[in-house]
């Protein structure tokens, strides 16, 4: 799913500087990138493709900093330009940013600063997000990223509009990508923009990859890791915490159960994904909340109950903390943007005083391999589960592809 809405009018009215060319694509690389999402926009506007019908971009790949770059696997790169570069690009794009947790270089800034001034269309592939919302190109603008990191970039840049379901949006001379194939999505997008269906579908069968991709970021939500986390003794102890959150325990029985100290559980634990095992378990019992406020209709105070919440007041404070909303409002706006025929039926057919009343259903035991498959999906770092000071709307939107967030 994407997110197309008509550009502000200011962004409309920008004409493209006469020093930049509309076919000029340049590529902002830095040290530390990784880099698949690096050479997804080398791919697709580097390569010259117009015998299978798709026109010529002609790229400058720039460094954003001083080099050589380092990528994440090791490997070394040389960019062929600096940040002279941009000043000739009609499409500037930030493929990936290093770490969401430090601040990109100020010339970096400065440059796409002034190449959005001059009516460049900027781009941001998954944590390039970031760089653009440094620049200060991202306020007042919809935007998405990673789903895991979306709740940090709306946290540190509340002015905004971070929408993790999309797989990208498009706001006219900005336009933003979730991780990875999202920016293949985007980049393809690009191309549909600029010359129309037939050559962005030219250009997705030589990258064997669907033109259009349905859906969003939404059956992720909670996924962060790879499926397998090897043999760790940690992954037996997640697979039990997931299929126990309904019963009430804490960390120390955690630590129990994988015979360990308090102490050393919490750093082994920490070591693995980067999060206290504290904060780990609440954000698995606000996602399992979530879910039940979307997929049953049971009450709050039921819903703590399943959650392994002492009480009602636990789960609504911990709920609001991480979602900025409380549960019974999520609910309501989450059911608003569906459809009726989409909406919870979690009955047995039987109606009491109130209607259909639902059939309790306790999680399934699950074999040993499915457990170890949720446990190594569930292992997160606390700022990609977390979506504390995250904003209520971002995550029960009603805005639809074409409209523009309210000011």
């Amino acid at each position: 799913m994407s997110h197309d809405s008509a550009a502000a009018p200011e962004a409309a009215a920008r004409k493209l500087s006469g020093r930049r060319r509309k076919e000029i694509v340049a590529v902002l690389l830095f040290s530390g990138g990784p880099i698949f999402e690096s050479s997804i926009p080398l791919s697709v506007f580097g390569i010259d493709r117009q015998d299978a019908g798709v026109p010529r971009y002609r790229l400058l790949v720039s460094a954003g900093e001083e080099g050589p770059l380092r990528t994440t696997g090791g490997l070394e790169l040389t960019a062929p330009n600096g940040l002279e570069a941009i000043s000739r690009a009609g499409t500037v794009v930030v493929p990936a940013w290093r770490s969401i947790t430090s601040p990109p270089p100020e010339e970096a800034l400065d440059a796409l600063r002034r190449a959005h001034e001059e009516g460049a269309r900027i781009v941001g592939l998954c944590t390039g997000a970031f760089v653009l919302a440094a620049a200060g190109l991202l306020d007042g603008r919809p935007a998405t990223t990673h789903w895991m990191y979306a709740p940090t970039l709306a946290k540190r840049y509340p002015s905004v509009h971070v929408d993790p379901r999309e797989l990208f949006v498009d706001d006219g001379d900005v336009l933003t990508s979730a991780g990875t194939a999202a920016g293949i999505d985007l980049c393809l997008h690009i191309v549909r923009t600029d010359h129309g269906n037939e050559a962005a579908g030219a250009l997705a069968r030589r990258l064997v990859v669907p033109p259009r991709r349905s859906g969003g970021q939404e059956r992720y939500l909670d996924r962060s890791l790879p499926e397998e986390i090897g043999a760790d003794p940690l992954a037996e102890v997640v697979a039990w915490a997931l299929e126990h959150l309904h019963e009430q325990f804490d960390v120390e029985t955690l630590a129990a159960r994988a015979y360990m100290s308090r102490r050393t559980f919490d750093r082994r634990f920490r070591s693995l994904t980067g999060s206290a095992p504290l904060q780990w378990l609440i954000t698995q019992r606000v996602l399992q909340a979530q879910r039940l406020l979307e997929t049953s209709d049971y009450s709050v105070d039921e819903v703590a109950g399943r959650c392994g919440f002492r009480s009602p007041v636990a789960l609504r404070g911990h709920f609001r903390r991480q979602l900025g909303s409380s549960p019974a409002a999520y609910r309501a706006a989450y059911r608003a943007r569906r459809p009726q025929s989409e909406k919870p039926d979690n009955t047995d057919g039987h109606s009491g005083p109130g209607g259909p009343q639902p059939v309790p259903q306790e999680p399934p035991s699950l074999p040993l391999q499915t457990r170890r498959t949720a446990a190594a999906s569930a292992l997160a770092p606390a700022t990609s589960l977390s979506t504390e000071g995250a904003k209520p709307e971002l995550y029960a939107t009603g805005r639809l592809p074409g409209q523009r967030s309210a000011p």
